[in-house]
């Protein structure tokens, strides 16, 4: 069974915290934590996950143009980014089939049976 590398990318830490404790707790993901945006290319090229959450509105830097950076990276260009946002509505994200703009959004607060059907559509259902 191979375990799929997340990264959460998030300001917030006690929402990274749970959601962290509660991925790791199925069992099938490995995550990564990176509360401050500024660091989360650097770390993302260590850890290479396999797909990254990522916040829209931190602080420095929005999660548009740091997606940008990820995917300047050679490393990092092929790795999936599905942002996560309080900006927008549960009824909204699924109006649009989880697109906003082309891109896959999740909406906060987001449940772990939301993220897990977001990552199992995205890397495969869990071995």
């Amino acid at each position: 069974m191979k375990i799929k590398r997340i990264m959460i990318v998030d300001d917030e830490v006690s929402f990274t915290r749970l959601l962290k404790l509660s991925l790791e707790q199925t069992g099938q993901y490995a995550v990564q934590v990176e509360n401050n945006p500024h660091g989360a290319v650097r770390a993302a090229r260590q850890f290479l996950p396999d797909l990254v959450l990522m916040d829209v509105m931190m602080p420095g830097i929005d999660g548009g143009a740091l997606a940008e950076q990820f995917h300047a990276s050679a490393q990092l260009e092929k790795v999936p980014i599905v942002f996560l946002t309080a900006a927008v509505k549960h009824e909204e994200v699924r109006a649009r089939q989880g697109q906003i703009g082309g891109l896959p959004f999740l909406a906060k607060p987001v449940d772990l049976q939301e993220v897990t059907r977001c990552l199992q559509h995205h890397l495969g259902p869990a071995p």
